[in-house]
């Protein structure tokens, strides 16, 4: 069986896999991981969402996002406010903690550069559950430059530690380094 390979664009290539477009991408990826470390940050040391209360942030949020379901264009979709209801609020603590973790680890993930792919789809997941949620905020701004990072994953790591952990750890599809000097 034939098959076609088809070319990648000159601007898709540049953007995604040129290193001169590194320090562009340290600086987007920079700004998202301190974003996602202060909102972690000020989670974990919150009595509500990491101790003793664990779990009533999170609760009084997933009760927010079911407010927003009513009317005739809700904030809030069916199908997600039966996944609040069944999922999270009755699991509230658990969730509490790895949504304060996750920010944690997503901020400094992005921010040291160490698997920026993962470290933004990680984060994009989680801006995708705010906006599902109803929550605008800085959700969109984030989840379009996580977008962008997951894309250049190759060169937004280049400052940083990707540039060292990944020829060490190799990509599933290949045993060769991914990064050559």
């Amino acid at each position: 069986m034939s098959y076609i390979v088809i070319e990648e664009s000159p601007i898709s290539r540049f953007l995604f896999s040129n290193t001169k477009t590194a320090l562009f991408w340290l600086i987007v990826r920079v700004y998202v991981g301190w974003e996602w470390l202060v909102a972690g940050w000020a989670k974990v040391f919150n009595p509500v969402w990491i101790g003793p209360d664990a779990g009533k942030a999170i609760t009084g949020f997933a009760q927010g996002a079911l407010q927003k379901t009513a009317g005739a264009h809700p904030d809030v979709t069916g199908w997600y406010a039966s996944f609040l209801q069944n999922s999270v609020l009755p699991h509230a603590k658990i969730w509490s903690y790895a949504i304060a973790y996750g920010e944690v680890l997503v901020g400094v993930g992005l921010i040291v550069g160490c698997f920026v792919g993962i470290a933004a789809f990680f984060g994009l997941f989680m801006n995708l559950n705010y906006l599902l949620a109803g929550t605008v905020s800085s959700n969109p701004i984030l989840f379009v430059l996580s977008i962008g990072l997951i894309l250049a994953w190759k060169v937004a790591g280049y400052w940083g530690l990707d540039r060292y952990v990944l020829p060490k750890v190799g990509v599933p599809w290949k045993s060769k380094p991914v990064l050559t000097r």
